[in-house]
């Protein structure tokens, strides 16, 4: 008797670690959705960005978040969540319309606003598909 409560307690915690992270798959697996290029960048024209980087100066005024989805199985939403310093500063909802969609997103960057920023690439049930990381120099 003490081997099967034994047992059953080291089953319900494997389920309990494994359950979650296989759930994450299944959300990705469903849409089918792939982040083939996120960046951030100074524009974006003719759908391609123009002067990607890591590191912009405090004076950029402007950025773009540049993301070529692919896999999308019809028409749906993505989003664009930027952070600075952990704090969330803008959500941006983007449309995807086929298979392979590029999109972006832009945010205004105050002169003031110096150190890492972020932008987490999010799919249609709020999982991170990618997170892009920058920072602003003074």
């Amino acid at each position: 008797m003490k081997q099967k409560s034994y047992f059953f307690v080291v089953l319900s915690t494997l389920i309990a670690i494994c359950l979650p992270l296989t759930s994450v798959a299944v959300a990705q697996q469903a849409h089918g959705l792939e982040i083939a290029t996120a960046t951030i960048c100074l524009n974006v024209v003719d759908r391609e960005p123009v002067d990607a980087g890591t590191s912009f100066e405090a004076t950029v005024g402007r950025l773009c978040c540049f993301t070529h989805v692919t896999g999308a199985q019809g028409a749906i939403e993505i989003y664009h969540v930027w952070y600075f310093a952990e704090s969330e500063r803008a959500v941006v909802k983007l449309q995807v319309n086929s298979a392979s969609w590029r999109t972006y997103s832009s945010k205004i960057i105050q002169p003031h606003e110096i150190g890492e920023w972020r932008v987490d690439v999010l799919g249609p049930e709020g999982d991170v598909l990618k997170a892009v990381r920058f920072e602003i120099a003074p």
